[in-house]
Formats: C-alpha cells, sequence, structure tokens
C-alpha cells in the first residue's frame, strides 16, 4: 500500500472532520465526505495496484451492502431523530462505509484495513450527531456493511481462499488451500 494515498485519504478525512463541529449540517457533510472518501479507496487502491478483481469485488461488497440497507429502510420505516422522512433504519452511508472499509481489511490485511475502518466509525458518529440515525441504525448498518465486505471480497493471497456456500438445504463456509 502506497504511503502517498493514505495520506491524501487521511486529509479528505480530516477536512470531512474538521467541518464537523458547527451543526447537525455540518455533520452530516462530514459523514458524506469520508464515507465517499473510504469508497473511492476500496475501488481506487486495487485499481491502482492493477488488481481489477479487488476493485469488482469491493464495488460488489459496496452495492450489496447499501442495496441491503435501502431494502431494509422500505421494509422497517422507522422516523429520523430530526424528522425529515422514515428512512432511519438502518444507515446507509454507515453501511457502504464499513462495507468498503472490510473489504480493504480482508483484501490487504490490517494495515489498509484499520485506517479504513477508523474512518467508517467515524462516519457511524456522524450520522448520529447530524440526527440522521439513531444508534441501532448505525449499528446495523455496520454490520450489513462488514457482513457484505468480508463475504464478498477475497484475500489477495491466491493460496487461501474462504467462500461461502448455499443451498436449498443450509449453507456453510468452505476453505480451500494451495499447497
Amino acid at each position: 500500500m502506497k504511503g502517498s494515498l493514505w495520506v491524501a485519504f487521511a486529509c479528505v478525512a480530516t477536512l470531512g472532520a474538521a467541518d464537523a463541529h458547527a451543526s447537525d449540517r455540518s455533520w452530516d457533510k462530514a459523514s458524506s465526505i469520508v464515507r465517499n472518501a473510504v469508497v473511492v479507496s476500496a475501488l481506487g487502491v486495487p485499481a491502482v495496484q492493477g488488481d481489477w478483481t479487488g476493485s469488482l469485488e469491493a464495488g460488489a461488497s459496496v452495492g450489496a451492502a447499501f442495496g441491503a440497507a435501502e431494502g431494509l429502510k422500505r421494509l422497517f420505516p422507522e422516523m429520523r431523530p430530526d424528522g425529515s422522512n422514515d428512512k432511519s433504519f438502518p444507515s446507509g452511508h454507515t453501511a457502504s462505509a464499513f462495507a468498503a472499509a472490510a473489504s480493504l481489511q480482508n483484501r490487504y490485511g490490517w494495515e489498509a484495513g484499520l485506517p479504513a475502518q477508523i474512518a467508517a466509525a467515524f462516519v457511524g458518529v456522524a450520522r448520529v450527531k447530524a440526527r440522521k440515525h439513531h444508534w441501532y441504525d448505525v449499528v446495523a448498518g455496520a454490520a450489513l456493511g462488514e457482513a457484505s465486505g468480508f463475504l464478498i471480497t477475497s484475500r489477495r493471497d491466491d493460496r487461501v481462499k474462504v467462500f461461502p456456500w448455499g443451498d436449498g438445504g443450509g449453507g456453510g463456509v468452505g476453505l480451500a488451500m494451495r499447497f
């Protein structure tokens, strides 16, 4: 992982955080900026390295998490803390950020994953501070994101593969190792 990519990511995240202490609207803006930075990193880091499978898997992880969050918003309408609409549960921003972070962590290890997970946690906190979500909306979004990131994204090391499987009779997780 190139250090300059993480310096750029930290600058964007810091700009978003610096703007965040003024108002609910500022927290909302900061959460969107940092969420976008994490998602762009999850898509861009693999692309810069020529790892197109990693980019595709990150995109699928983020898409699955966001799609699941949007579906759950329709199934379980709940008023946002600010009263703006009934799309509070779960947090789509948080789901997307954690999916991107989990994708980076699963693909490249904790060195890439830890900064991304911290940024994703900031997104969750900012969504609560912006009064767009309750704490449990953010926890549900984080769980969706983590699940999609870890289930859809494979490790870059192709000697060990972990994959989910399922059929009409059940499901599980498989492990394949190459020696």
